[in-house]
């Protein structure tokens, strides 16, 4: 359902499953290499025939001017989908969120997951997904 020019907002705590959510979307759109954290680098990049995905984490950033002085601003375009957990730490600076998905741990290895569209874009694609599910009662 992802297509190019959204942007998804992850939140959540260290280990509810933002990077391993990440993860499972490139796996999804045909990525098969090592996804790994953005944390060190702050971004990741998957390029893809029709799209580019940028992966960040935000979460070593201590001030939000950071955001700025990294130069990621570009990124967010019609050409691309971009990830990005921690936003609260660029909060004010980034472009509005399509989607916002918000994991937290629920006992043992599940998670919840609240998915919040945010924009007519994010509201399309979280209508086309859920046309597309099955109702299933593991999911929370």
């Amino acid at each position: 359902m992802l297509h190019p020019g959204l942007t998804i907002f992850l939140n959540g705590d260290l280990g509810a499953g933002k990077t391993t959510l990440t993860r499972g979307i490139l796996h999804k759109l045909g990525f098969d290499g090592k996804v790994k954290s953005p944390t060190y680098n702050l971004v990741e990049i998957y390029p893809f025939p029709l799209m580019t995905v940028f992966h960040f984490d935000l979460y070593r950033f201590t001030n939000p001017l950071e955001w700025e002085e990294a130069g990621f601003r570009e990124y967010f375009n019609t050409q691309s989908v971009c990830i990005v957990e921690w936003p609260v730490r660029a909060q004010g600076l980034l472009p509005a969120a399509d989607l916002t998905i918000a994991l937290s741990t629920a006992g043992g290895a599940g998670r919840n997951v609240r998915i919040l569209a945010d924009t007519a874009a994010g509201h399309q694609c979280l209508q086309s997904w859920q046309h597309q599910q099955t109702p299933c009662s593991s999911y929370s």
